[in-house]
């Protein structure tokens, strides 16, 4: 048992010792009874989540049928004990109609430190009896357990008497001594003098999730505001190599740029085991990092360093966190994650810094951003030749400019093709480049083999690209593999999991495969994330319109189109909706605004298609799908075969020949 790691759980001034069944606040131990000891323990392992009644019995009195009211008084003596008031429940939270919630923020604590072993040994224990579960009434409180003062009373005068005893005295004081002693030594093990925490290449702590934030900028210039992301974003594709880590995306962490963000309590928020988190600032040549690897359950540093370089050996620093970082994860590297873990793309610092603020602008995911991301790229592009990630963030861009109506796909397409080419020819390993590949082989030239086979080929060089993972289900579905596409979207959440996008994504991907409670209940626990997030709206409303919940799905669709302003796929599924609740005037007007925008910016003709569809008007449905099937419209392939607006067309010899001209059929 000594050489057990011991864990506790904090919070406020209070400490809980599940070992010793203690609750104790600022070291003082507080009297609770043995099944409030038990509820304290289920509320705290479950911080911020709801308990419910039944499953809070089942765990404290398990095989044993009690009543209600047994739960309710152990409660009040847990919220006495904790100091909670009748309306101040600042700990134990009720939640009516379902059970409790502890709401007060509880750090799951390893390693007593040395100073607390002293304490924990020089303080007076209080000692609770275990409570009987019959009816008896003698002996016990108004909690209905057994009273503990008198056997308190005992220990205490106990302990008491063995204090008067020199002897005794000595032989536990010697060894308090040195235990204390010991526990120091272990510390000065862990915390170098250098002011870093363990050696990076001595793990003890297994970690196989990770979420690297935003550097924070100290006394940052704006014009230096990219190089906080940018750093992070450089690390979590370094980091992305180790395969027995899941890193977080970028796009996961670019909201955590506030300087007072909690790393364990993004952590949490992320679900990861460990957050690197890091501070930057540039004094003229100078840059100065201080970065450490935190233990989101625990709290303590894994690993901390500090660097003080030239700001031209920005790679250097790269190199050295990346490289410490991992070796702090995976106390073993194979060769070849050694070398992408390395691996530099430039040597260019001015080049490395105008992609830094190309990947700045595109993490904004708007068409100002986009634009100009695009920029900077090209300026990266123009100082070094062979840049292989500038390469792939031009591909970004330009792969997405038509899903933002900026260009058609005949514009935009044929230039995010040639980067992601280029990329790849400087460096076959970039799994950025080969998954927009596949995805321009399946949305707009109608491969589907070679587009599986990049999507495998992204997702096996980097298993962590959730994107990959996405566009693969998007894939899937297509195909009509629905099945296989849940599954895949499933990984994609499970790696991102507060992903706006994917979240939607799951929904969609329910919905495609006609099981739209499953859509309903994925598209609503979306906008419980983020309720202006107007794609979940648009999935909310076209699962009730195939349930025939007419009202509601049009109340969906208009507000999912008040939220995105100019998506006009979410506008012509509203002029569907409309159209299928009877609504034919509030259709013809949907359909003479898209047909008008189509004369200014780019529309898919495949969005007017389906409101004709919805009105019935199966010629004027089929015209404008012939004009998408000529623009390789990505809308074309990607929802045809599969979406339930188009089942009315789906008896018509004219949808067969279609299925077959973009090879969705044989």
């Amino acid at each position: 048992m000594e050489g057990q790691k011991k864990h506790f759980y904090e919070f406020g001034p209070f400490r809980v010792d599940p070992t010793k069944r203690l609750l104790l606040r600022d070291g003082t131990p507080q009297p609770l009874t043995p099944k409030a000891f038990d509820i304290l323990l289920v509320l705290v392992r479950q911080d911020g989540q709801v308990i419910e009644k039944d499953d809070l019995m089942r765990a404290v009195w398990p095989d044993t049928v009690v009543e209600e009211n047994n739960l309710t008084r152990n409660i009040s003596a847990l919220r006495k004990a904790l100091g909670e008031g009748p309306q101040d429940h600042s700990y134990v939270v009720t939640v009516p109609g379902r059970g409790y919630s502890f709401v007060a923020g509880v750090k799951d604590v390893a390693d007593e430190p040395a100073a607390l072993l002293v304490e924990k040994y020089s303080r007076t224990h209080l000692v609770v009896e275990e409570e009987e579960e019959n009816n008896e009434t003698g002996g016990r409180d108004d909690t209905g357990t057994r009273r503990v003062g008198e056997t308190l009373t005992r220990k205490q005068d106990h302990f008491s008497r063995a204090s008067r005893h020199p002897g005794v005295s000595s032989v536990i004081f010697k060894a308090l001594v040195i235990t204390a002693f010991a526990g120091l030594a272990v510390a000065l093990g862990y915390y170098w003098p250098s002011g870093r925490f363990r050696r990076a290449d001595e793990p003890r702590v297994a970690v196989g999730s990770i979420a690297v934030l935003p550097f924070k900028m100290i006394g940052a210039d704006p014009a230096n505001e990219y190089l906080g992301l940018g750093m992070a974003d450089a690390l979590i594709t370094r980091l992305g190599n180790i395969r027995a880590v899941v890193v977080r995306p970028t796009s996961a962490v670019r909201k955590y740029t506030d300087p007072g963000q909690d790393p364990v309590a993004v952590g949490r928020e992320q679900g990861v085991e460990a957050v690197l988190d890091g501070s930057m600032q540039r004094i003229e040549d100078r840059l100065r990092v201080t970065v450490q690897l935190v233990n989101v359950r625990s709290g303590a540093p894994l690993w901390a360093g500090k660097f003080d370089e030239r700001f031209t050996d920005i790679f250097a620093v790269q190199d050295s966190i990346s490289e410490q970082v991992a070796r702090a994860l995976m106390p073993e590297l194979t060769g070849a994650e050694h070398a992408r873990l390395t691996k530099r793309h430039t040597e260019n610092t001015e080049a490395y810094q105008l992609y830094l603020k190309g990947r700045y602008f595109w993490n904004k995911r708007n068409v100002e951003g986009f634009k100009k991301a695009i920029d900077y790229f090209q300026q990266a592009i123009d100082k070094d030749p062979n840049y292989a990630l500038a390469y792939a963030g031009l591909a970004d861009c330009y792969g997405v400019l038509t899903n933002y109506h900026v260009l058609a796909p005949n514009e935009s397409i044929p230039k995010a093709r040639v980067a992601a080419l280029k990329a790849l020819e400087i460096d076959e390993t970039l799994a950025e480049a080969h998954c927009m590949l596949a995805g321009i082989k399946h949305e707009h030239e109608w491969d589907f083999p070679g587009a599986e086979r990049l999507f495998k080929q992204a997702i096996m060089l980097n298993p962590n690209y959730a994107t990959a993972h996405q566009w693969y289900a998007e894939f899937l579905t297509t195909m009509g593999r629905h099945p296989e596409a849940i599954a895949e979207i499933r990984k994609a959440q499970e790696l991102d999991p507060l992903s706006l996008i994917i979240n939607v994504m799951v929904g969609a991907t329910y919905h495609f495969a006609r099981q739209y409670d499953e859509s309903i209940e994925q598209s609503l626990k979306t906008i419980e994330m983020d309720s202006n997030f107007y794609y979940a709206h648009a999935f909310l409303g076209k699962a009730y319109a195939q349930k025939g919940m007419h009202e509601q799905a049009v109340a969906e669709l208009q507000k999912a189109t008040d939220l995105s302003e100019d998506d006009f796929l979410v506008v012509a599924w509203l002029g569907h909706a409309y159209a299928e609740a009877g609504k034919k005037g509030e259709a013809l007007t949907v359909l003479k605004k898209l047909e008008g925008l189509s004369k200014r910016r780019y529309v898919s003709p495949a969005d007017v298609a389906l409101v004709y569809a919805g009105l019935g008007d199966k010629d004027q449905a089929f015209v404008w799908l012939e004009k998408a099937y000529e623009k390789r419209d990505p809308f074309t392939v990607k929802h045809l075969k599969v979406d339930p607006v188009f089942d009315s067309l789906h008896s018509d010899p004219r949808f067969r020949d279609l299925l077959r001209r973009t090879g969705l059929e044989p």
